[in-house]
């Protein structure tokens, strides 16, 4: 069996090695695919090396089936399509006991504190499995974990049907984060440097903006000088924050999605003097997961063209390169096996 480790120092290699068979409660699954996001790529450059044991194997937006099912395991069968939702909470905690175990304060978030799907053979608890419509795409499902996060922040943000959005930021996220929006009948623009990230935004049918433009004018002339009612904050720079501040309307809501590492500047007079609202979002819920495979299936969140590289898991080193290069990349893939299709 194959496996892609991170290896500390910013490596992974690809090695092999024995499939551990599912113990009680557990299954053992074939990966079809795994996708690489921003999350992995904080990983390789060492930013969370005080939660990743290595040599471990990261990645945790897959695509898979059962192959094998371990003693007590009701209810999935051989050959049956899934994904992972990828936390285990404690169960005790205050954010668990308040309802809230997605944001655990001991947070398992597998594929990081504990390894993850980017090998062909991944064994984890049944609990974490999401079962797939038999006729979706497994390439196109392993889209389903970054739109649970997309359909998380839209459900964070309140946004209804009618209201305004720009998203700040247009990686795979902030495009779901867009397609999510639309889905619910508001209306969105989003601003993305990158041309070809652009383009690929344009091409699913969506309003875009490059930041060099005069973004306040634009929102202006869409608005009618009202604002939007929300942003999403996915570009993780400080002039994305800015940006995401200065477009919003009176009541406004600001979604902070991106990671920001550093401590941003934040005009919090202008949330004094329009009365704005600061909304963290983080991961996902059980119910976001599943509304996610609806919307992939459905076509309403178009998974095809957002995935811009399929390389096979043994040039998993290559793939995070060109990830990292940005240039022309969307949401990298990597080939585990599993039945691919």
């Amino acid at each position: 069996m194959r496996s892609a480790l991170y290896t500390g120092n910013g490596a992974i290699v690809v090695t092999d090695g024995e499939a551990a068979p599912p113990g009680p409660g557990q299954v053992r699954l074939d990966v079809a695919y795994t996708g690489i996001c921003g999350t992995d790529l904080h990983v390789l450059h060492g930013d969370m090396d005080h939660r990743v044991t290595v040599p471990q194997p990261i990645g945790h937006e897959m695509s898979g089936r059962v192959a094998e099912i371990g003693p007590g395991v009701e209810g999935w069968s051989a050959g049956q399509p899934v994904t992972v939702m990828p936390l285990r909470s404690c169960g005790s905690c205050p954010a668990c006991a308040a309802g809230h175990g997605h944001v655990c304060h001991r947070l398992d978030f597998v594929g990081i504190d504990s390894p993850g799907s980017m090998q062909e053979s991944w064994t984890v608890p049944a609990d974490l499995l999401v079962a797939l419509p038999a006729g979706l795409s497994l390439r196109h499902a392993a889209l389903v974990e970054p739109t649970a996060v997309a359909v998380h922040d839209v459900r964070r943000a309140g946004l209804v049907a009618g209201e305004r959005a720009v998203v700040v930021g247009g990686g795979p996220v902030g495009v779901l984060i867009a397609l999510v929006a639309r889905a619910v009948r508001a209306d969105v623009l989003l601003v993305e440097p990158d041309a070809h990230r652009r383009g690929v935004a344009a091409g699913l049918g969506l309003r875009v903006l490059d930041p060099g433009d005069d973004i306040a004018a634009a929102v202006d002339a869409w608005t009618a000088g009202a604002g939007a009612d929300v942003s999403f904050e996915v570009s993780g720079v400080a002039q994305g924050v800015a940006t995401g501040v200065e477009v919003l309307a009176t009541r406004g809501r600001l979604v902070l999605v991106a990671i920001h590492g550093t401590p941003r500047p934040l005009d919090l007079h202008r949330f004094f003097w329009r009365e704005l609202s600061l909304i963290g979002a983080r991961v996902y819920t059980r119910d976001d997961v599943e509304t996610a495979v609806d919307l992939v299936d459905r076509g309403e969140v178009d998974a095809g063209p957002l995935i811009s590289h399929v390389v096979a898991l043994s040039d998993a080193p290559r793939a995070f390169a060109t990830l990292a290069a940005g240039h022309g990349a969307m949401k990298v893939l990597v080939e585990c096996g599993g039945e691919a299709r």
